[in-house]
């Protein structure tokens, strides 16, 4: 089955792209979240676009995409750039076709994507920093090979395909108020901008990037782009908006609002912790932005796409170590002792009679301005929270023991510092 070649993306592309989809890609399941909905004051309404096969919206993009070529395109192969969940898709639905597959990749991007990648039976090529540098490499060599690109978001067939998410969406909740989408270069903003506007002229569409790659915002506001270096939502990392996406997001999606790392990283885990559902960092950002901009939210019906699931084992385990750390479940506390036999004994003892539990010890006598036979004790403990620590630090002090917190960064630092 093909597509009929349009020129530009219409509700009625889209719905044609939905019928092309039918059976060939998952329609991914939408909840209504009770848990996250009692945080956020408002309603919040899921779609798990992590549950499709390959961990991502990107199938339906690819799918469409890829039934739009002619005979010979097919034979001759495709190149796709992409820092790893359109590469995954392009891959796994060139294999179900039949088609040979090149796939330009950054450098740093998440091993787990590359892997999945290459066991679709990709050709994968390394090349540069962002997706931008695999974007440049790519088109270099489709000339050169003479192979037919899938971008990853600057395609109307790909516009359309991502488009098909709010049709299910609005099929479910027709009364939707609100749409936060996470925005790359902006083929998923597109094309369900298009869809959802269609539908329901009243939603709002708001478009969620990391202050680290504010690029869509800043073509918006027609200011110079300048991007950082890294982010936890690499999927995301795109410097150059597309030519065919930023029109339309200029005229349907009603603002973009920036998010922080730490706030990305506190949505993954609140999703993992609360949901149950793996959500990588460009999968986050809506909720992220959700729980940033609350007060604009409030009390209204807010959808939120999980984009993708793919992230890297390494991180997330570090995200979950952070958040332990922003909670006060996970601290260091320094203290001060005389560097005696037993001294050392006797306070593992008061800790352990508040039920928290060491982690790690490490003994200072040196590298300290203390008195001789004075040492400082670095402690890592694990306890049940700030409730806890409070406990832990006033079980200590009563000993005679002075206590320094250590770890008083993150959400709840203001609290921690007080602490100590």
């Amino acid at each position: 089955m093909t597509l009929t070649t349009f020129k530009s993306p219409s509700l009625e592309n889209i719905r044609q792209a939905a019928k092309t989809l039918f059976a060939q890609a998952s329609d991914t399941s939408c909840r209504y979240s009770r848990q996250l909905s009692e945080i956020a004051g408002a309603t919040v309404i899921l779609k798990y676009e992590n549950l499709q096969f390959t961990g991502s919206f990107k199938e339906r993009g690819a799918l469409v995409k890829l039934l739009s070529l002619t005979t010979a395109q097919r034979k001759q192969g495709i190149i796709a750039m992409s820092a790893g969940n359109h590469a995954q898709a392009v891959a796994y639905q060139a294999r179900r076709l039949g088609i040979p597959v090149v796939i330009v990749m950054p450098c740093f991007t998440p091993h787990v994507k590359v892997e999945r990648t290459r066991a679709f039976g990709a050709e994968v090529i390394f090349h540069g920093e962002t997706l931008d540098d695999a974007i440049i490499l790519g088109t270099q060599l489709a000339q050169e090979r003479n192979l037919t690109i899938v971008h990853p978001y600057d395609d109307e067939q790909i516009i359309a395909g991502q488009g098909t998410i709010a049709l299910e969406m609005l099929e479910m909740y027709p009364d939707l108020e609100v749409l936060l989408v996470s925005v790359g270069g902006g083929g998923l903003i597109a094309g369900n901008a298009i869809a959802a506007k269609s539908l329901q002229p009243q939603i709002k569409i708001v478009g969620v990037q990391t202050k680290r790659f504010p690029s869509m915002l800043k073509a918006l506001q027609g200011e110079s782009i300048v991007c950082g270096r890294s982010t936890i939502a690499e999927g995301i990392a795109v410097k150059t908006p597309g030519k065919l996406t930023l029109p339309i997001i200029r005229e349907l999606v009603d603002e973009i609002l920036l998010v922080e790392e730490d706030e990305i990283e506190e949505a993954v885990r609140l999703l993992l912790e609360i949901e149950k559902t793996l959500v990588e960092g460009a999968g986050a950002v809506g909720l992220a932005a959700l729980l940033k901009y609350r007060e604009r939210f409030a009390e209204r019906k807010v959808g939120i796409i999980l984009s993708g699931g793919n992230i890297d084992m390494p991180i997330l385990a570090e995200i979950v170590q952070r958040s332990m750390v922003r909670s006060g479940r996970l601290v260091r506390l320094d203290v001060e002792i005389r560097d005696v036999p037993g001294v050392l004994a006797d306070i593992a003892r008061y800790i352990g009679e508040t039920g928290a539990n060491i982690v790690e010890v490490h003994h200072q006598r040196e590298f300290t301005c203390l008195p001789l036979q004075s040492a400082d004790v670095e402690f890592v403990l694990m306890t049940r929270g700030l409730a806890h620590l409070e406990q832990i630090m006033e079980a200590l002090t009563k000993a005679g023991y002075k206590t320094r917190l250590l770890s008083s960064c993150g959400v709840n630092g203001d609290r921690l510092s007080t602490l100590s």
